[in-house]
């Protein structure tokens, strides 16, 4: 099967299995999506969803965030990762969002990325979950599934965004994201699958096969 036959039976199947794509973290804006998104990072989406509900309580606009002092946003989030740099993060990019922006989220992904804990990902994550921009966000999972189903052998994310952009079309991108992270945590997991296990790896590779693991009586 060619790489583009291969893209098309994806976007197929993945269409058939999640035809809604709800965005996994909670938020009601787009300043709180790029506060969930950027303490997402090396944490789970349920974690995070967990500790935001109280944190936007306190800091629920630019203005409001940045008034809170960074122990006070620690406090909110300790139980996530890299806690202390993300509390820092969180409270600085409130202050620039009021220095640079007018106390709004810039819907522009070089604006995005000048702000502290912003990266490519979380830009591309804002830019078409809050303003609807074509984006392809691409974390290590998206990563190993296109590699897995044979659609980039890039050695990078960046390089892997590339190949999935030319592969999909543009209007695709921002609803194969979510639906390419709901089917790897439901089928396509890091352990759960070696690429012959899930129903669409064994259908883009039929002839693979399991090595036979011999038990002993």
């Amino acid at each position: 099967m060619r790489k583009a036959e291969r893209a098309l039976l994806v976007m197929q199947r993945l269409q058939e299995h999640y035809p809604e794509t709800p965005v996994p973290l909670d938020h009601s804006d787009a300043f709180t999506l790029l506060i969930a998104v950027l303490l997402s990072a090396q944490c789970t989406d349920k974690k995070v969803n967990e500790v935001t509900p109280a944190l936007f309580a306190a800091g629920p606009t630019p203005s409001a965030m940045a008034a809170l002092s960074e122990a006070t946003i620690l406090g909110h989030i300790r139980q996530l990762g890299l806690a202390r740099t993300k509390a820092r993060h969180v409270k600085r990019l409130a202050e620039l969002l009021l220095e640079r922006h007018g106390g709004e989220v810039p819907p522009g992904f070089a604006e995005l990325e000048a702000l502290p804990g912003v990266g490519h990902k979380t830009a591309s994550v804002v830019m078409a979950q809050a303003f609807g921009v074509p984006a392809f966000p691409v974390d290590t999972h998206i990563h190993r599934l296109a590699q897995r189903w044979g659609l980039s052998n890039g050695l990078t994310v960046e390089q892997t965004e590339r190949d999935l952009k030319r592969l999909f079309p543009r209007e695709a991108w921002n609803r194969l994201h979510l639906q390419i992270i709901f089917y790897g945590r439901e089928f396509c997991t890091a352990r759960g699958c070696d690429g012959t296990v899930c129903p669409l790896c064994r259908e883009l590779y039929p002839s693979r096969r399991r090595p036979l693991v011999h038990r002993k009586a």
